[in-house]
């Protein structure tokens, strides 16, 4: 391909930045027309399940859902009432859910933050700013496990997010009923404010009906924020309070490292959270000496690609407001990445703001201090972190980010330099334009980022763009990157650096009248990456067709085609062997399939295959495998499987890798929980054992036992061993 001369590029990117511009903003809110009226409760609440206090045969309630799916055009079939109160500490809810013919309930397990579609579950949505962008969400399933997040981008909920708040379930022969109290120290939300938006979802997985109180466009998810109705107060809610929470934990851990022989080491340690409201919708976190030993270990995988594998935050501190450090540019270009810190030294302390200024203002600022560690040279560092949002139009906004990584007191020496060198600073500046119609129909985002370090002075700017429609039938996206060959973020996830890149994406749906065939049709994507020159280096092309059918199974067939010249020496098993040479060029074709079964079903599975061409004429097969069963509601068995078989030229030849990992989850309650997550991984030549015991004796109060071992496969001998006894409690001041 001849090069594309340089003014083409800034044509690009000024039709894109236009069209982000021009696109309509109806201001008027979809359905501002659906008001729930509440009122301060005339008597105690007791949070039992039992609708029999007096307040409840008062307060408003609302009902008449409409159907989401399987098809946005009708109300629903399944009855769900909804009421609400308040008093002076909490906000109320009770729920009744009927049930329409025979069968039983569906949960997977009494676990916290449940699969959606695969448990009976019911969900409130709540935009306290009525911003139609952020908010919180809470919820239960059928059997009384709870449901919380904070809410993002208009419609994503942070299910890592984790709160204090009581529920209760309690299950009859026609319908379930969910009552809850989440206190107003929980949630954040604006002084004064008599009208906050919100919305109500039910999943029942018998009718295969998802519906809501306020209507959604079936092809938005029930939580998307710009269409909520209103919940309309009869005062204001009661002004916030000084609200303190400190959060102390002990610990005891022992471990030992087989391959070196050396002794067991045994720690105990203390450490401190404390969460300080500032106001009705500011929050200062502060943290000293933090362990994260108690989160659930990741989902591993086999990694064929030249890239970076990215796996999500799941740490508590990290997590609220989150959206506004993690989620600023796209998914493979992100200037802050909160798993950088920790990752590879201890944290010594932290402090992290975040929360609303105003209705229009958002801040977070962040900074937090790791230690110095001396096996590898590595100096202490301090992450700095500040990001500033501001609200445009309806639901869009500009944002503002600014990345500090510093060495601290860092002058490497000679024998320092052996193990290791470090950058003295590495900085980012960056600004984005996110665009979100009033009826979420249009979408989009234009981003530039710019670093700073001592090694790099030109090639260091990264902007990009994308606009995405997305009708009941229609799904049209475009989208390009430009990331210079010296931008750097180190403190962020940037996989790739040095391209260009084209993403275009087409998908029409079509609706059968009747049939087992809920709708179908063909989807287009394609990622085109070239060089800073617009040199082509290399292009995927996937042409694919999505049939879903009215039991919720789905499956895609599609057909690939991938050409790849290496920008660098590759290993295409990622082993350790040879490595292809820089320069070279692979073309190769793919066909494939992936099913995912019936949700409603006690016994759950999902499969999928590719087969096709790889690199340096060789071939790749793929099959992933899960099945699951479930004892509701107290046990979850789930295998997870994937096979990939290389045939490649030497010196690679024939090569096999497993991954296997079954799970089990026990759930003897809502609030003691016992998992145990077993991992085979062949290309690592690894078996990893992760048990963890989790009671939770007290609201957002927790004693962890975590057990991890680590094996060689052949002969079966450990590596690693580790015991962690873990204890918090959550002190309101």
């Amino acid at each position: 391909m001849a090069p594309v001369k340089p003014p083409a590029l800034k044509h690009l990117i000024a039709v894109c930045i236009f069209s982000l511009a021009v696109v309509v903003l109806p201001a008027q809110k979809k359905n501002a027309a659906f008001e729930m009226n509440i009122h301060r409760s005339t008597s105690a609440i007791s949070i039992d399940g039992n609708a029999n206090e007096p307040a409840w045969q008062t307060a408003s309630t609302v009902s008449d859902f409409y159907m989401i799916l399987p098809m946005d055009t009708s109300k629903a079939q399944v009855r769900t009432d909804v009421s609400m109160t308040y008093d002076s500490t909490n906000l109320y809810m009770l729920v009744t859910c009927f049930n329409v013919g025979k069968g039983p309930l569906m949960v997977e397990s009494l676990r916290r933050d449940f699969n959606f579609g695969k448990n009976d579950n019911f969900l409130v949505f709540i935009d306290p700013f009525e911003d139609q962008t952020t908010g919180f969400s809470f919820g239960a399933n059928a059997f009384g496990a709870q449901w919380d997040g904070t809410m993002y981008e208009g419609g994503k909920v942070d299910l890592n997010w984790d709160n204090k708040w009581v529920s209760a379930v309690k299950n009859y022969s026609d319908r379930w009923v969910f009552e809850a109290a989440i206190p107003f120290k929980t949630i954040r939300y604006k002084k004064n404010a008599t009208r906050w938006g919100i919305n109500f979802s039910r999943n029942d997985l018998k009718t295969t009906e998802k519906s809501s109180w306020a209507p959604v466009p079936r092809q938005f998810p029930s939580a998307a924020l710009a269409y909520t109705g209103t919940l309309v107060w009869d005062e204001p809610p009661p002004a916030p309070r000084s609200n303190i929470s400190v959060i102390p934990y002990v610990l005891a851990s022992a471990a030992k490292n087989y391959n070196t022989g050396a002794k067991t080491n045994t720690n105990t340690d203390v450490g401190v959270d404390a969460k300080i409201s500032l106001g009705s919708a500011l929050n200062l976190d502060l943290t000293v000496n933090p362990d994260f030993s108690q989160v659930e270990v990741d989902k591993q995988v086999t990694n064929l690609s030249r890239f970076e594998l990215f796996f999500p935050e799941r740490r508590q501190f990290f997590l609220e407001n989150g959206d506004l450090f993690a989620n600023f540019g796209y998914a493979d270009i992100r200037p802050f990445f909160s798993r950088r810190i920790g990752l590879t030294a201890p944290i010594n302390a932290g402090a992290r703001l975040s929360g609303k200024l105003d209705k229009n203002w958002r801040i977070g600022l962040m900074d937090m201090r790791t230690g110095s560690v001396g096996e590898t040279a590595l100096p202490a560092q301090n992450f700095a972190v500040l990001s500033l949002q501001r609200k445009l139009f309806k639901r869009s906004n500009i944002g503002f980010i600014y990345v500090d990584k510093s060495s601290i007191n860092y002058h490497p020496s000679a024998q320092d330099s052996a193990k290791g060198v470090y950058s003295a600073y590495n900085r980012n500046l960056g600004l984005e334009y996110n665009l979100a119609s009033s009826n979420n129909l249009w979408n989009g985002k234009a981003l530039f980022l710019k670093s700073f370090n001592p090694f790099a002075t030109t090639g260091t700017v990264t902007h990009a763009a994308h606009l995405q429609y997305s009708s009941r039938r229609w799904l049209v996206m475009g989208q390009y990157q430009y990331v210079g060959k010296n931008y750097n973020a180190e403190a962020g996830y940037v996989p790739r650096r040095g391209y260009i890149k084209l993403n275009p994406q087409v998908a029409y749906f079509m609706f059968p009248k009747g049939g087992p065939i809920l709708s179908h049709g063909p989807q287009y994507l394609a990622n085109w990456y070239y060089n800073t020159s617009f040199r082509s280096t290399d292009h995927q092309n996937t042409l694919s067709y999505l049939v879903t059918f009215r039991r919720k199974n789905t499956l895609n067939v599609l057909a690939q085609h991938d050409f790849v010249q290496l920008l660098n020496p590759f290993d295409p098993t990622n082993s350790g062997k040879d490595s292809l040479l820089t320069g070279s060029r692979h073309s190769f074709n793919t066909i494939g399939f992936d099913y995912i079964s019936e949700p409603q079903q006690l016994l759950t599975y999902a499969a999928g295959m590719r087969y096709g061409g790889y690199y340096a004429d060789g071939w790749l097969f793929t099959s992933t495998a899960e099945v699951g069963y479930r004892f509701q509601p107290f046990v979850n068995i789930t295998m997870n499987a994937s096979y990939n078989r290389l045939a490649l030229p030497q010196p690679w030849n024939k090569r096999e890798f497993w991954l296997v990992g079954p799970r089990i989850d026990v759930t003897f309650t809502n609030k003691i929980f016992f998992t145990t997550y077993v991992q085979y991984n062949q290309q690592q030549d690894n078996i990893n054992i992760n048990t963890r015991f989790q009671w939770r004796y007290k609201p957002a109060s927790d004693l962890f036992l975590v057990y991890t071992d680590n094996y060689f496969p052949a002969p079966v001998a450990v590596k690693t061993r580790a015991f962690v006894l873990k204890f918090n409690y959550w002190w309101n001041i």
